[in-house]
């Protein structure tokens, strides 16, 4: 809470570092606060750095952190490798950084990319998946899935559109909507 309340420059390294390593989430959530409490100036291109970084918890938090600062320079850091890191809190993490720092004329082009990741993970993965898909607001990218030769690409497509659609509805009822669309071999909601 100190190093927040009275951000010292000299002291950016040493939070992105413990970032990299603190096991404890809460702590690693004091730490982001304390880094953007300091001047983007200082703290961007360290965790643009820590991006790069072979350790997964650097890079996820720092993609984190660059999420929360939100200065659509550190954009170029969102790199292909980012977004489809082999490691899920990774990529889930470079999603959520990649939606709000995204400039307008590379949505399009990221939504695609993103697209390519459905069907990818466990719930948690999936349903952050679907938020950022849902954010970039491109609908066309999941309508091409649907007809996908990977069936947990088509549910994982159609779930999205069911929670763009009902937001209050919640993932796993769109997921078992998804699930009997495809099922039922529909690749929409008419006919089924």
């Amino acid at each position: 809470m100190a190093l927040g309340s009275n951000p010292d420059a000299r002291l950016v390294d040493a939070l992105v570092e413990r970032c990299a390593v603190e096991p404890e989430f809460h702590v690693r959530e004091m730490l982001t606060w304390a880094l953007i409490r300091h001047e983007p100036a200082v703290t961007v291109p360290k965790l643009v750095d820590a991006t790069r970084d072979g350790r997964p918890q650097a890079r996820s938090q720092a993609l984190h952190t660059l999420s929360k600062i939100g200065d659509r320079r550190a954009w170029p850091a969102i790199t292909h490798a980012l977004l489809t890191d082999a490691d899920d809190e990774v990529a889930r993490s470079a999603w959520r950084a990649a939606v709000v720092l995204v400039p307008d004329d590379k949505r399009e082009e990221l939504a695609k990319l993103l697209a390519t990741q459905l069907g990818r993970g466990p719930r948690d993965t999936r349903l952050s998946l679907s938020r950022a898909l849902i954010a970039l607001g491109d609908e066309t990218v999941l309508r091409a899935k649907r007809t996908a030769a990977d069936p947990r690409v088509r549910q994982h497509a159609v779930a999205t559109e069911e929670l763009w659609r009902d937001p209050e509805a919640g993932f796993e009822l769109a997921i078992d909507e998804a699930k009997r669309i495809v099922a039922l071999g529909g690749n929409s909601r008419e006919g089924s």
